[in-house]
């Protein structure tokens, strides 16, 4: 059993396909190392994202665009073998997939063989669905994203929402159907209005998991740094802080700091 108490049965793409025609919510966070793969999994969340993200709340970057394919499979195989019941997603990074099917069908294998994921996933609609059509050709399940495409934020010059006028809502709703006809087993669908999410999930019957895409889509998925309130280089509408861990930690630090210094740490209860 989970800390949350739902039953411990391995995730699975079936498994997620089988919660949207049952109506159940999917449960979705990021993880980048061992340790919180293995708390994220514990507490039940059904999806572990190890997302291009990790470049703007671990590395400290401005863009998810610097990440590369040697860094994606190293955080990959920390969380994939932390992980025993979550379906584990591996980002496919920026250039990774775009130049050509050849190396996407290359770093999406290395993905699943080096990293120990499970799926990958990659942005993009219709554009990219011979390049998800040949990957679950060859035996690898592929998540969509559409909507907000963070590799893309140069094109885009801004991180505003997506989907605000007909044109691009009609580009995003028929990327979803594209993704699905090319055998995508799920997708993203990232920072767009609600309407337009209950739109999308509405439209396909794989599960479209939302962040900052409303209530009525099939699951939601934050930055698991951003819902501890651990990042705090900026904060997202979407993203519900949970804790604040980062005035937690700074606090912490603080009175250790205080004890060392003042001679209280280590007690002799502390001490052999």
């Amino acid at each position: 059993m989970s800390a949350s108490g739902k039953a411990s049965a391995k995730v699975t793409t079936a498994t997620l396909r089988a919660m949207k025609a049952r109506g159940e919510r999917i449960t979705a966070l990021t993880a980048y190392d061992h340790l919180f793969a293995a708390l994220l999994d514990r507490a039940g969340v059904d999806v572990i994202l190890v997302g291009d993200s990790v470049a703007t709340v671990v590395q400290g970057r401005d863009t998810t665009v610097p990440v590369t394919m040697e860094q994606m499979v190293y955080h990959c195989e920390l969380v994939g073998r932390a992980v025993q019941r979550a379906l584990v997603v591996g980002d496919l990074p920026f250039l990774s997939y775009q130049v050509s099917v050849e190396d996407a069908l290359r770093n999406a294998g290395r993905l699943l063989k080096e990293g120990l994921a499970e799926a990958v996933k990659l942005e993009g609609g219709v554009e990219f669905a011979p390049t998800v059509r040949r990957l679950v050709e060859a035996g690898i399940p592929v998540m969509g994203h559409l909507g907000l495409t963070p590799q893309s934020i140069h094109q885009f010059g801004s991180y505003k929402a997506r989907g605000q006028d007909d044109a691009e809502q009609q580009r995003i709703l028929d990327g979803a159907r594209s993704l699905r006809d090319a055998g995508a087993f799920a997708l993203v669908l990232e920072k767009v209005p609600a309407n337009l999410g209950a739109l999308v999930a509405a439209a396909v019957d794989i599960p479209v998991i939302g962040i900052g895409a409303g209530p009525q889509v099939d699951g939601q998925i934050l930055v698991t740094h951003d819902m501890l309130g651990l990042f705090e280089g900026f904060r997202p509408r979407f993203a519900r802080r949970y804790l604040e861990l980062a005035q937690e930690v700074t606090g912490a630090v603080s009175r250790y700091c205080d004890d060392v210094r003042g001679g209280t740490f280590p007690s002799a209860d502390e001490s052999y």
